[in-house]
C-alpha cells in the first residue's frame, strides 16, 4: 500500500511572506496561506452543470397554455 506524502506548510512558501506583504510573526502558517508559486489564484472549484428539463416525468405538469386555453376560448365564445 502506497503512503502519501504530505508537504508541511510554512511561512517561508507563503504567497504574502514572498512579496514582503506578511505583518504577523507566527510560527506555523496562518488561515489566509497562499502557496507562492500558485500566486493569488484561487483554487479550482467543481463546476455545476445544468441537467435537461425533465418533462416527460410523472410529476410534470403541462404547460399553463395548454392548462387555461379551452375554458378561456369556451368564455369568449359564449360572450
Amino acid at each position: 500500500m502506497a503512503t502519501k506524502k504530505t508537504k508541511c506548510l510554512k511561512c517561508e512558501d507563503c504567497y504574502f511572506r514572498t512579496n514582503m506583504l506578511c505583518a504577523l510573526k507566527l510560527d506555523a502558517p496562518c488561515p489566509t496561506y497562499r502557496p507562492a508559486e500558485r500566486g493569488l489564484a484561487p483554487e479550482s472549484q467543481l463546476s455545476f452543470i445544468f441537467r435537461t428539463e425533465r418533462t416527460r416525468a410523472a410529476y410534470a405538469f403541462p404547460p399553463a397554455e395548454a392548462r387555461f386555453a379551452a375554458p378561456a376560448a369556451a368564455a369568449t365564445a359564449r360572450g
